[in-house]
């Protein structure tokens, strides 16, 4: 992976087709998606279940670019290596889900994929300063982790903006994860982020037989955060 900081919509599989996810994955990317995200999901750290290793390791073959891997699960430490194996090229950990997440980082890395770190909404963006010298991206949440199809809770992209001043120059992505559309899209890239997920606002209208919505959605964020 190469870094730049161009405006990179990664839809969120979550609001995909599920009997058909390794179709929904090409279509996207045939569509213009640039990242494909997975959202992890246990039930203990956020409440709902999703994806294992296996789905992501089932996936790998139809994604051509990023899979973008983020783990709303606790304990983290125990199942990088198993998303690494499966293919993830970036693993996001939250820092709110254990005690070592400098630890945790060294893990992914130590594993072969890009470091991320994510924040819960009501978490500061000073909770990463001590990180930024070892993640690759950080994520902020702008909904509460659990399920797809929020609102966006716009006070987080005073955040957002703060983090952009704390990174400076380092190689280090901005993703925004929760109620992303066009309308949102522009308030957080104003303010510094250039990796966006979207769930609802890319899948709705589409389908694998019909992908042709999918890219007008993903053509609708992208260029809302440069009109």
């Amino acid at each position: 992976m190469s870094f730049d900081r161009s405006i990179k919509i990664a839809p969120s599989i979550l609001s995909a087709d599920f009997a058909n996810f390794g179709a929904e994955c090409e279509a996207i990317e045939a569509q213009g998606a640039d990242w494909v995200h997975v959202d992890v999901m246990d039930g203990h750290f956020v409440p709902n279940i999703t994806f294992g290793p296996a789905t992501c390791a089932a996936i790998r073959p139809h994604i051509k670019g990023v899979m973008d891997v983020h783990l709303m699960i606790a304990p983290v430490d125990p199942y990088i290596e198993g998303f690494a194996k499966a293919g993830a090229d970036i693993i996001t950990a939250h820092v709110e889900a254990g005690p070592h997440i400098h630890r945790t980082l060294q893990a992914i890395r130590g594993a072969g994929a890009k470091a991320g770190v994510a924040l819960n909404p009501g978490t500061p963006a000073t909770a990463v300063a001590y990180l930024l010298d070892m993640v690759d991206l950080v994520c902020v949440m702008t909904v509460n982790p659990g399920f797809g199809g929020q609102k966006f809770i716009h006070g987080q992209v005073e955040k957002v903006r703060q983090l952009r001043a704390m990174i400076g120059d380092r190689p280090i992505h901005i993703e925004i994860d929760g109620g992303v559309d066009p309308t949102t899209a522009p308030l957080v890239a104003q303010a510094g982020a250039d990796v966006l997920v979207a769930g609802s606002a890319v899948f709705r209208g589409g389908s694998v037989s019909d992908p042709a919505p999918y890219g007008e959605n993903i053509r609708a964020i992208r260029a809302a955060t440069t009109a």
